[in-house]
């Protein structure tokens, strides 16, 4: 049996919606949103999803696919995810689950940082470096999050890359 690389994505986008676990009231952050496919499955099940990314190509993608599939819950952002997370937490914005999708390098400190201060109940990881996403959750759990709940989606077969997707509960 042959298993498409889109098989692969579904599973991965079908991992990140079950582990943020949301309800039609909570208001969920895609950070590193990309063209806002994330984005877009979380808002089926949400009450407000925002997508936030640095590409402006990306982001007027995103907002057309949202606009093709009917989802007015959703509002994208063109600006660095570290800025855009800081004046989420600025302005006080509630948000019940944020879902993260670094580059390989991982989340960035002011990035955490701000997810630390908006302390949302749930936070979703999806990596592509299991390395960096150690690093990233390392600093989470210290800081009154516990990691639970990872699956790991083979997105490259026939080599040694691995998407994993884990979700983290505040407990303080």
């Amino acid at each position: 049996m042959c298993i498409r690389d889109s098989d692969q994505a579904e599973r991965l986008y079908d991992a990140a919606v079950r582990l943020a676990g949301l309800t039609e009231k909570d208001s969920v952050l895609d950070l590193y949103c990309g063209a806002g496919t994330i984005t877009l499955c979380l808002a089926r099940h949400a009450g407000k999803a925002y997508g936030v990314e640095i590409i402006d190509a990306a982001i007027r993608d995103a907002r057309e696919n949202a606009a093709r599939n009917g989802l007015e819950n959703t509002e994208f952002f063109c600006a660095d995810t570290g800025e855009a997370a800081l004046e989420f937490a600025r302005r006080g914005v509630k948000l019940d689950v944020i879902v993260v999708d670094p580059p390989r390098k991982g989340v960035s400190r002011d990035v955490i940082a701000a997810m630390l201060e908006m302390a949302p109940k749930r936070i979703v990881y999806v990596s592509c470096s299991p390395e960096t996403m150690a690093r990233d959750l390392a600093l989470l759990t210290q800081k009154g999050y516990r990691a639970e709940g990872f699956t790991p989606v083979d997105m490259f077969p026939h080599s040694a890359h691995c998407e994993v997707v884990g979700s983290l509960v505040r407990v303080k």
